[in-house]
């Protein structure tokens, strides 16, 4: 069975690399592809997505956690920051301190 990835448009307001992890209020989705500022793209809001995490001490985190993207240090985390960090789904596959990326389920 293959994966299922729903899309809407997006436009930007400046240049985005596909991959790029994009908030909007409390919508965070993915970059299907780059997208030129003015110009209108597809962003992924539903699918699987490997996304880029901190590394060090204390940075791992668990199968089924949710998972939020921390638009400061623009790394995904199991910490909500006390609010300021936007959950962007749950992580499918562990991933240790020293991985550079978590597998997640990108939710709405």
């Amino acid at each position: 069975m293959a994966a299922v990835r729903s899309t809407v448009n997006h436009e930007a307001a400046s240049d985005i690399d596909g991959g790029d992890v994009i908030v909007q209020g409390d919508l965070v989705t993915i970059a299907a592809d780059d997208i030129a500022s003015g110009a209108v793209g597809k962003v992924f809001t539903h699918g699987v997505f490997n996304v880029v995490k901190d590394v060090g001490a204390s940075t791992g985190i668990a199968i089924g956690a949710k998972v939020y993207w921390d638009a400061t240090n623009l790394v995904a985390t199991d910490s909500d920051g006390a609010g300021a960090n936007k959950q962007m789904g749950k992580a499918t596959r562990a991933a240790a301190d020293g991985d550079r990326f978590v597998r997640i389920l990108l939710t709405p």
